[in-house]
């Protein structure tokens, strides 16, 4: 199976998970406050899909795609995973942004004069870039591999990242409606939090195309990239709040979430 322009569908299939992030956000029209609980379960929701999809649409693809290389295949995936994690870790360390769990006047990042409504939106900003990364890189793959099968993989991948995105585009516009920004104003916020899908999954699937010997260390770098995300924030962030009852939701919510990639993946894939 030919497909003939992987970046056009990648910038379609991130356009659909920037939508579910807006249709979240859009909450905040509906809701002002956002139960601790429920928010932790949503986030824990967040951070299963995306360790699903990191080994069963990225991980997994490279290793199979580096055997064919002239290194050995876990060499391949250590480099790109590696390189993934460390990304983050620098982008992290440079980009002013602030966490929903910090106390206010914690930033991260540069020193910065910056509002916390716009340093909380950044956070999120920040950790959208492999999840549209993933999405352009398994669109990318799908037409290395010339197959049905990649080609629905590549789906799976981009209906797992918007389904969690809906979840996401409220985690951030509700709370900052609570912090006293407009309705208007935290919708905003929340979408535009999303539109970096688009941008970095156009990159990741151009990448890909025109070098087709990176398409194993960009699948293992998107998962690093990922992981590092739900290890430094998802999972911090939804077992906040120091009650056992609201931990217990969140790590149901990770299950859930896993078990929903997990099936749309080897279904699809």
């Amino acid at each position: 199976m030919k497909i003939n322009d992987p970046i056009l569908l990648a910038l379609i299939a991130t356009g659909f998970t920037w939508f579910m992030t807006a249709l979240g956000a859009a909450m905040v029209f509906f809701f002002k406050e956002i139960n601790k609980r429920v928010l932790n379960m949503m986030l824990g929701f967040a951070a299963g899909i995306m360790v699903a999809a990191s080994f069963w649409s990225l991980l997994a693809p490279a290793i199979e795609m580096a055997e064919k290389s002239s290194l050995p295949a876990w060499l391949v995936a250590a480099i790109g995973f590696l390189s993934g994690a460390a990304f983050l870790w620098l982008a992290d360390r440079i980009l002013p942004h602030a966490h929903f769990f910090a106390k206010e006047g914690e930033v991260e990042g540069i020193p910065t004069n910056w509002r916390r409504s716009i340093l909380l939106v950044f956070s999120i900003t920040l950790h959208n870039i492999p999840e549209g990364l993933a999405v352009g890189v398994a669109f990318g793959a799908a037409a290395n591999s010339m197959s049905e099968t990649g080609l629905l993989a590549a789906v799976a991948v981009a209906l797992g990242i918007g389904i969690q995105n809906f979840p996401e585009g409220a985690a951030v516009s509700i709370p900052l409606r609570r912090e006293g920004v407009s309705r208007m104003k935290s919708f905003m916020y929340g979408q535009a939090s999303g539109l970096v899908e688009p941008i970095a999954g156009v990159i990741g699937a151009a990448m890909v195309t025109s070098m087709e010997a990176i398409l194993p260390y960009a699948l293992a770098f998107a998962a690093g990239a990922m992981l590092y995300v739900v290890v430094e924030e998802l999972i911090p962030e939804s077992q906040s709040g120091g009650e056992h009852e609201s931990a217990d939701l969140s790590t149901i919510g990770f299950i859930i979430g896993f078990a929903i990639m997990m099936i749309l993946d080897v279904a699809l894939g």
